[in-house]
């Protein structure tokens, strides 16, 4: 057999076999329901078969074509972080016991994989100071749609979700996309100098108000007003769902302690690496009144009839396990090897590491804001900010990331992207893992644009 052909775990007789098991005389039959016009026709642009030792080659150059962050400085964020992982963590989470992102759908004969979910749970829950955590979603953007869809469940009859125009527009549309179904309407409050006003919310809420979702800090870094925008909320009886970046309650007050109901958000920071887009966790957490409404699955203690403790799937509210029309979600997995990696970052953190990261993303993020500011980059808005920060640029913001990435720096993102009138504007966000040295060719870099 020729190197193009050891790859291909079926022979010609293999084939042959199976196409006369199906009562088929050619693997073109196998198709014959999709519609001829649509079929690819012609032969792949592929290069001639490789051996292996050349094909290892291969994908080895088209890798190296990738930009890292092993080898370029980014002040790139919008939901994405550039945080230190402790090499611990790999260590763990690539043990052969874990390294599966498989769900355990057979909880006696996953001890190790429960227990892992469950002290996630738990850490969720001190870290949000929320009362339940289930065992993670897919990402954030869907954590809150998720929690948009419960709230309209719960609150009987409140078909309307609305969200402030500074949620992660990602968000936003996964969002859209959840409503469509269940038939929500959405509706969004535009901001006023960069942060949600309350007494615009006040005035678009009604009775009709299934939930308020408000990020915080908001996708422009700000941070928000969380206990007037949840006082709006809960005089309007609706559901306060506080969507929030978990580095930045290190420092910022927790949801639990402003009345969040529903407290949500994206846990890629929490020792999960950028991976180009992902997998990353979404993480779910709420009050008790809310926990048989929760989507997915929780993951519980409980003591066998020898009095040992063991581990248990308490609550699963998919469609699956109980009647359909019954479920609370289609969501029928979670980010065990995602959410593992997190449990063991914050358990190697503690409350003081992540209070020591989120105050050195705050320092150094201020400390670039200051340099930027006298380099001709002024703030877009006033207010306090975390690790993120918008600044309005003088030249064309394509200008400038091209000349940053030309000397290895990946630069902010573009809000002009999502926010026509943000077209001059660069959000930037600055994390621990930033020196002074990489601020300075950041602040060099752009000045120099002028």
């Amino acid at each position: 057999m020729g190197a193009g052909h050891r790859y291909l775990p079926n022979t010609a007789a293999d084939r042959r076999q199976m196409l006369e098991a199906l009562g088929l005389g050619s693997v073109e039959e196998l198709f014959a329901d999709i519609p001829d016009r649509v079929r690819f026709k012609g032969k792949l642009e592929l290069p001639a078969p490789m051996s292996e030792l050349e094909l290892v080659r291969h994908m080895a150059a088209l890798a190296g074509r990738n930009a890292t962050v092993d080898e370029y400085v980014t002040f790139r964020g919008a939901g994405a972080y550039d945080h230190f992982i402790p090499s611990v963590v790999s260590h763990i989470t690539g043990r052969a016991e874990f390294y599966t992102a498989y769900t355990p759908y057979q909880p006696e004969v996953s001890q190790a994989v429960l227990q892992a979910i469950y002290e996630y749970q738990t850490l969720i829950c001190e870290l949000t100071g929320m009362e339940v955590a289930n065992a993670s979603m897919y990402d954030g953007a869907t954590a809150a749609a998720e929690a948009a869809i419960i709230s309209s469940q719960t609150l009987t009859g409140r078909r309307r979700v609305v969200v402030s125009s500074a949620l992660h527009p990602e968000y936003r549309e996964t969002l859209n996309t959840y409503a469509r179904g269940p038939g929500l309407a959405v509706a969004e409050i535009p901001t006023e100098g960069g942060v949600t006003p309350p007494d615009r919310l006040r005035k678009a809420l009604d009775s009709s108000t299934a939930c308020v979702i408000i990020q915080q800090p908001n996708f422009f870094g700000c941070v928000e007003d969380m206990d007037a925008l949840g006082e709006a909320a809960h005089a309007a009886g609706a559901h306060f769902v506080a969507c929030v970046d978990p580095i930045s309650l290190g420092v910022l007050k927790p949801p639990g302690e402003y009345g969040a109901d529903l407290a949500v958000g994206e846990g890629q920071p929490l020792g999960v690496p950028l991976g180009f887009g992902g997998p990353h966790l979404g993480f779910f957490a709420a009050t008790g009144k809310l926990t048989r409404r929760m989507p997915g699955r929780i993951a519980g203690m409980t003591l066998d009839a020898d009095g040992k403790r063991g581990f248990v799937l308490t609550l699963q509210t998919r469609e699956q396990h109980i009647r359909r029309e019954k479920a609370t979600s289609n969501i029928c997995s979670n980010e065990a090897l995602c959410a593992l990696a997190a449990t063991v970052y914050l358990c190697l953190m503690g409350k003081q590491g992540v209070r020591e990261v989120a105050t050195q993303c705050l320092k150094k993020a201020c400390y670039a804001q200051e340099q930027l500011e006298p380099a001709g980059y002024p703030l877009a808005f006033a207010g306090p900010f975390f690790r993120e920060f918008a600044v309005r640029s003088p030249v064309p913001v394509e200008r400038v990331n091209s000349t940053l990435l030309a000397d290895k720096i990946v630069g902010g993102v573009e809000l002009g992207r999502w926010y026509p009138e943000l077209q001059d504007s660069l959000l930037v966000a600055v994390t621990e893992k930033r020196t002074r040295q990489d601020i300075d060719r950041l602040v060099a870099g752009m000045g120099g644009l002028r």
